[in-house]
């Protein structure tokens, strides 16, 4: 995609949700980042069901570890893959602390020492609590990049690594949330909503929906 084109699809996107956030539910960085770490294989409507009985119990590192193992895992045991992510959680709560006086570190290399936390985590930790330009690339993101013609890869890491050169500098941070939502509501992986999508002209996918 020509340059000015990546201009003009970042420019529409933001036109239509000029301020957008993540879907999760949270109210400080420690939440955020537990209720990502949820989310791996689950929908973010399923995390914030999970997210809205455990945390006025227990929002901090030293609250969940207070609670428990075996209680945080029946707590978040509506979830796919709760016995690993409630070990995960229960570890990384205890690092947080031991090594960051609790509090969620702003660097990568730190949060991706944590169980649970790899590079996705961790760019939409830097991004949506801290405001840092990074591109999480989940399976929604994946897919807009390579069918719109707007960062094509083979890999996470070859869009992501797209992405952060392709996307013009005045619309990074914001980026990630754009892409995600777009493709979670209108370039959706079965039957793309063509139609009404505003970035339509500027998409080089050849199987557009009528």
């Amino acid at each position: 995609m020509k340059a000015a084109d990546r201009i003009e699809f970042f420019s529409r996107l933001r036109e239509l949700n000029p301020h957008p956030k993540t879907e999760l539910l949270y109210s400080s960085e420690f939440e955020l980042l537990i209720a990502v770490m949820l989310s791996a294989q689950s929908t973010d409507v399923g995390v914030n069901k999970v997210t809205r009985r455990l945390y006025p119990a227990a929002n901090t590192p030293q609250a969940i570890l207070a609670l428990g193992l075996p209680a945080l895992r029946k707590a978040i045991s509506t979830l796919g893959l709760y016995n690993a992510k409630a070990a995960n959680v229960y570890e990384t709560c205890r690092l947080l602390v031991e090594r960051h006086d609790g509090e969620v570190p702003r660097d990568r290399d730190a949060l991706e020492a944590l169980p649970g936390v790899g590079r996705k985590t961790a760019n939409v930790v830097l991004n949506t609590a801290f405001g840092e330009p990074t591109m999480a690339v989940d399976t929604h993101i994946f897919r807009v990049a390579n069918r719109t013609g707007l960062a094509p890869g083979k890999t996470v890491r070859q869009v992501e690594d797209k992405l952060l050169k392709a996307v013009p500098k005045e619309f990074l941070v914001d980026a990630h949330h754009w892409l995600i939502l777009h493709g979670r509501y209108v370039c959706k992986a079965r039957k793309p909503d063509c139609p009404n999508c505003v970035v339509r002209s500027l998409c080089r996918y050849r199987d557009k929906t009528i």
